[in-house]
């Protein structure tokens, strides 16, 4: 029997140990990789659920709410500001650094008051409207922001609604004693809170008996000056969209998602005691909801826009306590879609809506648009009023506010006085509308000619 050749038999040849080798070695290469690409992806994955755990954390901490929202990159730029140039344009206000959501013109036609998300109240002269530059006061709302904003009748205070507080607070105009005639803005007393949703519109009577506070579900508050509350009205409107006082002080009013207006008086008796709200008329007539509504200086005329894409002019003087309807005196079309914002002039001769970036002016005795103006602001407009005279109607987007001229208001009293002057007896009293009727003209002139017009500058 042979003998095998144990030491051939049982070792493999030399290249054949090399190749096995190398073939190790790329193999364990290969796993390494992959658990080091593992451990990359796993720790940062780890890293990121922390980031996203610590950035929910800090938002629940301050806000409450567990996802917070999502923030815009940083490297996406903001739209460049484009002034606004037009004839009607009197003057740009500038001085807010974030977005204004409320102004109000003191009852004695001499300031506008401004409240911006900056936490910021500047308080502007009216008389500087046609001036380059202008100067304001400012003052600040500690811990807090306005939201809304309406002065006393003697113009000596205002009333605010505050953003995280949702209470309304009373802020004085205080003289300074350094001989400057100048004031200072001080917060003075906070009511307690009482609405469950946000404030969304707050009011003064003129004769000063009372504020009004109007929230977004279906309340509004009557208060006193001390801060007790005097009636609170439930307005069935399922939520509300807008809530005023009249300027003669003797109205409340809202709207909602039904498509009317409702008004109640708010009643007290000789020697100055509340005695109730009552209800006292309903402006009906759209077929949808209506977003805004304004009064004229008296309360006799009311203007309202809906989102049936109709603005309509009331005939408010009426006896509703024989109940009397008010009467429909002119409506139009609006170019816009989305919650609009209207104004109505204190004489009743012009009506202004606006509607994101755009602004329309309607002629209310013909019923016909007199202009229409687009990219009034860069960003969406949050507020429309005209000044206490009727010579201005104020808007805000973003952080500055358009003064622009009522020129279909200088017509219509125009058109007015002449009318008049073909009646007038007596010489003093002709001489007295020819006076006004040459001013007026000259106005107007000096508007369209652009002579009365300051240029907006680039920021």
């Amino acid at each position: 029997m042979p003998q095998l050749d144990v030491e051939e038999s049982a070792s493999p040849s030399v290249p054949l140990i090399a190749v096995t080798a190398a073939v190790g070695a790329i193999v364990l290469l290969i796993a390494l990789l992959c658990n080091v690409f593992k451990r990359d992806k796993k720790d940062q994955q780890i890293s990121e659920e922390t980031e996203k755990s610590k950035g929910e954390g800090q938002t629940e901490k301050l806000s409450g709410v567990k996802k917070p929202k999502p923030v815009p990159t940083k490297n996406v730029k903001k739209s460049a500001y484009v002034p606004f140039s037009h004839l009607w344009l009197s003057s740009t206000l500038k001085g807010h650094s974030s977005s204004i959501v409320s102004l109000d013109f003191s009852p004695n036609g001499k300031y506008l008051l401004t409240a911006s998300e900056d936490r910021a109240l500047l308080l502007w002269s009216v008389k500087e409207f046609q001036q380059k530059d202008h100067k304001y006061i400012r003052g600040n709302v500690d811990l807090d922001s306005a939201t809304h904003v309406a002065f006393s009748p003697d113009s000596r205070a205002f009333v605010a609604s505050l953003a995280t507080e949702n209470a309304i607070r009373i802020f004085r105009l205080v003289k300074k004693d350094d001989g400057s005639n100048n004031v200072s803005i001080t917060g003075a007393i906070t009511f307690p809170k009482k609405h469950k949703t946000d404030i969304i519109g707050v009011g003064i009577a003129s004769s000063g008996k009372y504020i009004m506070s109007c929230s977004g579900d279906t309340t509004i508050i009557i208060w006193d000056l001390k801060g007790d509350v005097l009636a609170t009205i439930d307005t069935h409107q399922m939520s509300n969209s807008c809530g005023k006082v009249s300027p003669c002080g003797r109205f409340v009013a809202s709207s909602g998602f039904t498509p009317d207006v409702k008004v109640w008086e708010v009643l007290f008796d000789k020697t100055g005691t509340f005695k109730e709200v009552k209800r006292a008329f309903e402006l009906k007539g759209h077929s949808a909801a209506v977003y805004t509504f304004d009064f004229n200086m008296d309360a006799r005329r009311m203007a309202s826009v809906s989102k049936d894409g109709t603005w309509k002019f009331w005939d408010t003087d009426v006896r509703y306590e024989m109940n009397q309807d008010p009467k429909l005196l002119k409506t139009g079309s609006v170019h816009f879609t989305g919650f609009s914002l209207i104004a109505l002039s204190p004489d009743s001769h012009t009506v202004a809506v606006g509607n994101g970036t755009s602004i329309a002016f309607w002629d209310t005795e013909t019923g016909k648009e007199q202009e229409l103006m687009k990219d009034v602001h860069s960003e969406s407009m949050t507020t429309l009023s005209f000044d206490i005279s009727g010579r201005y109607l104020v808007s805000s987007g973003g952080k500055h506010v358009q003064v622009l001229h009522n020129v279909p208001g200088y017509k219509a009293t125009i058109l007015e006085l002449e009318e008049k002057m073909k009646v007038a007896s007596g010489p003093g009293m002709k001489e007295r509308l020819k006076a006004q009727l040459t001013t007026a003209k000259e106005s107007l002139e000096s508007i369209l000619s652009g002579t009365n017009t300051v240029t907006e500058s680039k920021e």
